[in-house]
């Protein structure tokens, strides 16, 4: 059953979906806005990769002791990747009874929303904190990029990822441009903290900003990239938010009489409050 959404406003967007009898939908903890009587509200610490269908699943085939015991393993394991990631320890389900129901959600910062549309051929890998609400159906997941591309990354060593079928709800910062790496000779490079998402077949990857010679070092300094860019390479959908989060915190630093990235920003940035 797709669900039906509808994505409003401008500089802050938040939105609306429209619940048919007995249809779930799960947001992570704190994105929830509003929502009619007849739907109801229940947090759980276990998502839909660990609970919904699969956790039924499980009950009819093993049930007893064995399958409890299973369950309450993977919830386990699901909540520590989730505690590691630096993400919300529960989610909140809601469900429409007796007749349609009406949720809203909404983002912790201003900026856009896009649902994507999963069909079960391709995965979507996101930013930590991009993602808003999904249907029942789709899977929430900790994808751990780990390795070289982890440790020189920052923003790219944790990602959200969703499979399975039905609707998911991401949100970024400022507004979002879609790109496909293949319109731009197969690979672009990006400010690591601009990647909002991008789909399973998508090479993601972190390189140095330049040699350890004069320019290398100009560029960490002054160009305020710091030491490395984000690499998207292959084909497929690529969606970038025009604001990151660091911006945003140094912009409102300095509106409150402290410069954040100082006057040289990027590599020699301070932190005085």
């Amino acid at each position: 059953m797709t669900l039906q959404q509808e994505i409003v406003g401008n500089a802050m967007q938040m939105v609306v979906v429209n619940l048919k009898p007995g249809q779930t939908v799960y947001c992570e903890a704190g994105k929830f806005l509003f929502k009619t009587a007849n739907v109801t509200m229940e947090t759980r610490l276990g998502g839909p990769s660990s609970g919904g269908q699969r956790q039924g699943q499980g009950q009819q085939g093993g049930g007893g002791m064995g399958g409890m015991l299973r369950q309450a393993m993977g919830t386990a394991m699901q909540v520590g990747q989730r505690y590691l990631a630096g993400e919300s320890l529960a989610f909140q389900y809601f469900t429409s009874q007796g007749g349609d129901g009406t949720v809203g959600f909404a983002g912790v910062l201003p900026g856009e929303m896009r649902a994507l549309e999963l069909t079960g051929s391709r995965a979507w890998f996101a930013e930590k904190d991009a993602f808003v609400a999904a249907e029942s159906t789709v899977e929430f997941g900790i994808a751990f990029q780990g390795g070289r591309t982890g440790m020189s990354g920052g923003e790219g060593f944790i990602l959200e990822k969703f499979t399975g079928h039905g609707t998911v709800i991401i949100c970024g910062a400022g507004n979002f441009i879609d790109l496909d790496p293949a319109d731009f000779g197969g690979r672009i490079e990006v400010d690591t903290g601009c990647v909002v998402a991008f789909e399973e077949g998508i090479q993601y990857g972190v390189q140095r900003v330049g040699g350890l010679n004069r320019q290398g070092i100009m560029n960490a300094v002054f160009g305020g990239e710091g030491l490395s860019l984000a690499t998207l390479e292959g084909q497929g959908r690529v969606i970038l938010q025009s604001l990151t989060i660091e911006g945003l915190a140094n912009a409102l630093k300095k509106a409150q009489g402290g410069d954040k990235q100082g006057p040289t920003g990027g590599l020699f940035s301070t932190h005085a409050g």
